[in-house]
């Protein structure tokens, strides 16, 4: 399944322009700007209180930004509700995974179809026939979210039986079916054996092989440097640094802001 109809990887997806959010006396973000091209991977890092989870808040509509303004694929969204922003095609996960212990892997990623469907909690709730045609495809639809992304074997499994690793990924899978074309992680690999990681790796390339944009939140600098195309750095809510990871890696003030070298 492509999850982007545009397949120029030259085109912006996502442009951010002068954005800041203060929270009472604290200044989560300030005058930040920059832009996602269509099909990228771009990291952006900075320590705990760098306002990084705070804009992804602002960009998925959970907050509204003080100033400043954010364009979707041309379109202004910068005051809209997250159910909106979700419904125009930006999906997001998070640090905690919110999935549901007692369901099945496959009941889980199944709920992001629901966003979707065309039907009502009435018309499921007594199986009238169009109901259950549509719960067929969104059954169908979540299981080969699941093959893409390697866990069909565990669909009949109940979250609480699998690592941390494969809840994460049922994490996207979720997400997936409400068919985004920008994803937005919250310290995806966070907590994962290096084996884990290397699994999700593969899995985000697959993904952006299909049209998918990312932008992840993380803190392991290893992952970040060798997935990434760009790297944006913040620091106290404001943008420190963007660019390639060679640039930012040696950038004096990231080495001695975050590597805990001496520049």
């Amino acid at each position: 399944m492509d999850y982007a109809s545009d397949n120029n990887r030259d085109s912006q997806i996502l442009s951010v322009d002068g954005i800041s959010k203060k929270f009472g006396g604290v200044q989560a973000l300030f005058d930040v700007s920059f832009s996602l091209n269509q099909g990228s991977i771009t990291s952006m890092i900075g320590p705990n209180g760098a306002g990084k989870s705070t804009f992804i808040n602002v960009a998925t509509g959970i907050y509204v930004p003080d100033t400043g303004r954010i364009s979707f694929k041309g379109q202004n969204i910068t005051a809209l509700p997250a159910h909106a922003v979700a419904y125009l095609g930006i999906g997001r996960t998070f640090q905690l995974q919110e999935l549901f212990s007692n369901l099945t892997v496959l009941e889980n990623a199944m709920v992001g179809c629901h966003t979707k469907s065309r039907c009502g909690m009435f018309s499921v709730g007594f199986k009238l026939p169009y109901a259950k045609a549509e719960e067929r495809r969104i059954r169908e639809e979540a299981m080969g979210n699941l093959e893409m992304i390697g866990l069909a074997h565990r669909a009949s499994d109940t979250i609480s039986r699998i690592p941390l690793g494969e809840r994460k990924l049922v994490g996207i899978a979720r997400v997936l079916s409400m068919q985004p074309k920008l994803l937005m992680l919250d310290e995806p690999v966070g907590g994962l054996a290096a084996h884990e990681t290397k699994k999700l790796e593969k899995v985000l390339h697959t993904l952006v092989e299909k049209g998918l944009t990312l932008l992840l939140v993380e803190h392991n600098m290893p992952f970040v440097m060798s997935i990434s195309q760009r790297v944006i750095v913040l620091d106290s809510g404001k943008k420190l640094v963007e660019g390639p990871p060679e640039k930012v890696r040696t950038d004096k003030r990231v080495i001695k802001a975050y590597l805990g070298e001496e520049a």
